[in-house]
C-alpha cells in the first residue's frame, strides 16, 4: 500500500486540486491519503470531509510546521511506501506508477522524487547537491552571484534534467520513501521548522547507506510556495534560523555563530539601503514595510547562533 501524506495550512483551493489529481490516479494502486492540517482557518477540514470522504484528516490546533506535520502523518501511515506531497502540487497521469515502478526496480534506492513543473509547464529545478559553507553563507542573499560556478553546481545545472540520476537531495514538494528507510532513519528534525529539513533528512538517509534518485519520467506540477508565501517576514525568519541550525548540525557550532552574525549584518545592510530609499521618497509604503520586516528578522536572528550552540546541535525526530 502507498500512503500519501500532505501537510496543509490555509491552502484549501490548491489542496482540493491536489486531492482531485490523486483520486484520478487511484487505478489499481492501494492508496491511503492522510492530510495533516496545521490549524487552517479557511475551512480545509470541512472541505475534505465533504468532498473527499476517503481521506483521513488529522487536525492540529496550531501550525506545527512542515517537519512536525509530516512526522505526525508518517507516524500514522500504514503503507510500505510513503509519499510526502505538498498541498500545492498536482499529479500528472502516471506519476505514481512511475515512482513506484522505479522503487521496485531499484531496491538500493531509499528515496526518489519526480521532475517538478511550474504551473505553466516549464521545468522547476529540484535537484541539489549538499550545501557547502560558501553556499550556506551566500546563496539566497544579494551576494549569491559571487558563488559563480559553485551555484551552478549546487543547483545541479551541470547535469541535464531529463535523465534519471542519483542526487544528494531533492526539494521536498514530492518525495517517495520506503517505510523501511523511514523506520531506520526516523522522521524530520523538528528543530528545522521549515526549510533545510528535507536536505538534513536526505543527508541522514544517505549516511545510512541508501541512495537518492531523481526520476523525470514522473512529473508533478508544483505551484511553489503557496503556504510559506503567505507571511513573508516569517518565511525569512524560518529560512535563516533553519540555515543556522543546519550549519551547526553539519559544520559545527563555530560556523553557525559566524553565519548568524553574517546574516544579521546582511539584513542590517538591507535595512540601511531601504532606509535611504525611504528618505529619498521612493515608494515609501513599500520601504516602510520592508524596514519593519527586516527589523523583525534581525531581532529573531540576534544571538540565534549562540542559542544553537547552547542547546546543542539539532536532534532528529523519530
Amino acid at each position: 500500500m502507498l500512503s500519501i501524506i500532505i501537510v496543509s495550512w490555509n491552502t484549501v483551493d490548491l489542496l482540493r486540486r491536489c486531492l482531485a489529481s490523486i483520486e484520478a490516479e487511484r487505478g489499481t494502486t492501494a492508496l491511503e491519503i492522510i492530510v495533516v492540517d496545521n490549524g487552517s482557518l479557511d475551512g480545509t477540514p470541512a472541505m475534505i470531509h465533504a468532498e473527499f470522504p476517503r481521506v483521513t484528516v488529522i487536525e492540529s490546533q496550531e501550525n506545527l510546521g512542515f517537519s512536525a506535520g509530516n512526522n505526525v502523518g508518517m507516524a500514522a501511515a500504514q503503507g510500505d511506501f510513503l509519499l510526502l506531497l505538498n498541498p500545492d502540487t498536482e499529479l500528472t497521469p502516471g506519476a505514481l506508477s512511475h515512482l513506484l515502478d522505479f522503487m521496485a526496480a531499484h531496491p538500493a534506492v531509499g528515496l526518489v522524487g519526480p521532475e517538478l513543473r511550474y504551473g505553466d509547464g516549464s521545468h522547476q529545478p529540484s535537484r541539489r547537491r549538499f550545501a557547502t559553507l560558501p553556499t550556506l553563507f551566500l546563496d539566497s542573499t544579494p551576494l549569491a552571484p559571487l558563488l559563480g560556478p559553485l551555484r551552478r553546481r549546487y543547483y545541479m545545472a551541470d547535469r541535464a534534467p531529463d535523465l534519471a540520476q542519483p542526487v544528494d537531495w531533492l526539494v521536498g514538494a514530492a518525495l517517495l520513501i520506503r517505510r523501511a528507510v523511514y523506520v531506520q532513519v526516523g522522521g524530520f528534525d523538528e528543530q528545522l521548522f521549515m526549510y533545510f529539513e528535507e536536505s538534513d533528512w536526505q543527508r541522514r538517509i544517505k549516511a545510512a547507506g541508501w541512495s537518492i534518485w531523481y526520476e523525470p519520467a514522473a512529473r508533478i506540477i508544483h505551484h511553489e510556495g503557496a503556504s510559506s508565501g503567505q507571511v513573508v517576514t516569517q518565511r525569512h525568519i524560518h529560512f535563516n534560523q533553519s540555515r543556522i541550525r543546519y550549519t551547526a548540525k553539519w559544520h559545527g557550532p563555530r560556523w553557525a555563530r559566524r553565519l548568524s552574525r553574517w546574516l544579521w549584518l546582511l539584513f542590517t545592510w538591507e535595512s540601511l539601503v531601504e532606509g535611504a530609499k525611504w528618505l529619498l521618497g521612493h515608494k515609501r509604503p513599500l520601504r516602510a514595510a520592508r524596514l519593519q520586516s527586516y527589523a523583525t528578522v534581525r531581532q529573531a536572528l540576534d544571538g540565534d547562533g549562540e542559542q544553537v550552540t547552547q542547546s546543542g546541535t539539532a536532534t532528529q525526530s523519530s
